[in-house]
């Protein structure tokens, strides 16, 4: 096992579950990665350096004991709005925050599979934009390109598991913010049924916008963290039936119908796929057609959805506002899409939250026809550092919806969705695309994403990051 980059998760699990590699081993050398590329990338907020050595002695320990556990020693990371026992959770914001006393429920089943937490990365504040960037703890940066952003809001956990650094890690999704950092580096990302993973100590997240998704370079270990942090709390509002997505990896997909979106959902600003972006997409779906799948082009009926999107949203951020410590501190666009929240947070948000039953239904409709819908995840490859950053509230609505158009639909529906890497554009920036499901049907859209690895070998490309802390181009291949 090389130490300059992480091996796959489910790798690891292997190698330590048949003594090749001890997890003190593994977990030194992920937290030397971080150390040497924190001044390049910038991808965690804390590293739990001291508790994750200790944790990696115990599952030895428990290993040389005849112990077995789906990730028993595995390092892995957890987006930094997810509570760690001992802790703090900033979520992108400044300020001294408390330790939280206990785990969130996805960490606590984490933790039971075996995987240890070497430490929480980086995410803009409240996971509202597309970037992660931020006075608290500066600029996430690309492993394909550091003048770029990795995306947001989950651009730390993809900045990470990108690199290398750890073989993957959770993010959440709200509005695409574990799909489109994702495509920007190139990465399977998993947006799961609302429910699977546990949001607890929330009930739900964001009014029920925003779920807990996976980041790893492989389907299968996508899949795999997955497994290991799904479950219920016994307060969550979302409870969905349980499943085993890891089980459809390799499961040769049937005969599919898939139906090729290329045209944004309507929002309040105009955007337009670029044309670079539009080629690679359809190149996946010719790679589908070729694999045997009926592909051809259809949007769903997405209508006006964006009226059911703004409210819920809006309001979540309202509510994390009022709970937060230093809301002195907060950043003004924050403030503003607060009392934007705050406004909308009657009638608004209960009628918001009643038309997703009759959204089930209009945009379910095309799952009569098709199976599965195939859709670029954003618009344009992954801007540069501060281009967003720097913008007043309006700028950054436009830019971001200039951008990133195609994620959020399926965060007001609730519904799975798979980011699967679509190529490079500009030579050096990755693009994806996301294949879209109906409600539970995670297995069917990682079955199709690991036929689609298994022909395109996406997987075995790697940025050219060097672990002294400088930085090489990636040239990917010409038929990329």
């Amino acid at each position: 096992m090389a130490a300059d980059r992480a091996p796959g998760l489910a790798e690891c699990a292997r190698a330590l579950a048949d003594g090749e590699v001890s997890s003190r081993v593994l977990v030194e050398e992920a937290l030397a990665r971080i150390e040497a590329t924190q001044g390049t990338l910038n991808a965690f907020r804390l590293v739990r350096a001291e508790a994750a050595l200790a944790e990696a002695e115990a599952a030895d320990k428990e290993l040389a004991a005849g112990v077995r556990r789906p990730l028993l020693g595995v390092p892995v990371a957890v987006k930094d709005d997810t509570d760690v026992a001992g802790e703090p959770t900033a979520f992108g914001c400044r300020g001294e925050f408390e330790p939280v006393a206990e785990d969130g429920e996805a960490v606590r089943r984490l933790r039971a599979a075996g995987a240890i937490v070497v430490g929480k990365t980086n995410t803009c504040e409240f996971g509202q934009w597309p970037f992660t960037e931020g006075p608290a703890f500066g600029e996430t940066r690309n492993p394909w390109h550091t003048g770029h952003t990795p995306g947001g809001s989950s651009g730390g956990s993809a900045a990470a598991v990108a690199a290398g650094l750890v073989p993957a890690a959770l993010g959440s999704d709200g509005a695409g913010s574990v799909r489109i950092p994702a495509s920007w580096t190139h990465l399977i990302g998993i947006k799961p049924q609302r429910g699977r993973i546990s949001t607890w100590p929330r009930a739900e997240a964001f009014q029920g916008v925003t779920v807990n998704g996976t980041l790893a370079r492989t389907v299968e270990d996508a899949a795999l963290l997955l497994d290991a942090a799904s479950g219920s709390h016994a307060r969550d509002l979302h409870r969905p039936p349980t499943l085993s997505v890891s089980d459809a990896v390799g499961r040769e997909p049937s005969r599919l119908r898939i139906a090729l979106s290329l045209k944004p959902p309507f929002t309040a600003f105009p955007a337009r796929l670029r044309p670079d972006v539009r080629a690679r997409v359809v190149a996946l779906a010719e790679r589908l057609t070729a694999l045997g799948h009926d592909v051809e082009e259809a949007d769903p009926a997405y209508g006006q959805i964006g009226l059911t999107f703004v409210p819920r949203a809006t309001a979540g951020i309202a509510e994390r506002v009022r709970e937060a410590p230093h809301p002195q501190l907060l950043d003004r666009r924050t403030r503003e899409t607060a009392r934007v929240g705050r406004l909308l947070g009657g009638a608004p948000l209960r009628l918001a939250r009643r038309a997703e039953a009759m959204l089930h239904r209009r945009i379910g409709a095309l799952f009569e026809t098709y199976d599965v819908v195939l859709a670029p995840t954003t618009a344009a490859p992954p801007p540069r550092i501060g281009a967003l950053a720097q913008l007043n509230g309006l700028g950054t609505d436009r830019a971001m919806i200039a951008a990133c158009p195609y994620a959020w639909p399926w965060n007001v529906l609730g519904w799975p969705g798979v980011n699967v890497p679509a190529g490079f554009v500009d030579d050096t920036l990755p693009v994806g695309a996301q294949l879209l499901g109906p409600a539970n049907s995670e297995p069917l859209l990682v079955s199709l994403a690991a036929q689609l690895e298994a022909d395109l070998r996406w997987h075995e490309q790697w940025p050219a990051l060097e672990f002294d802390g400088a930085v090489r181009e990636f040239r990917p291949p010409a038929a990329s």
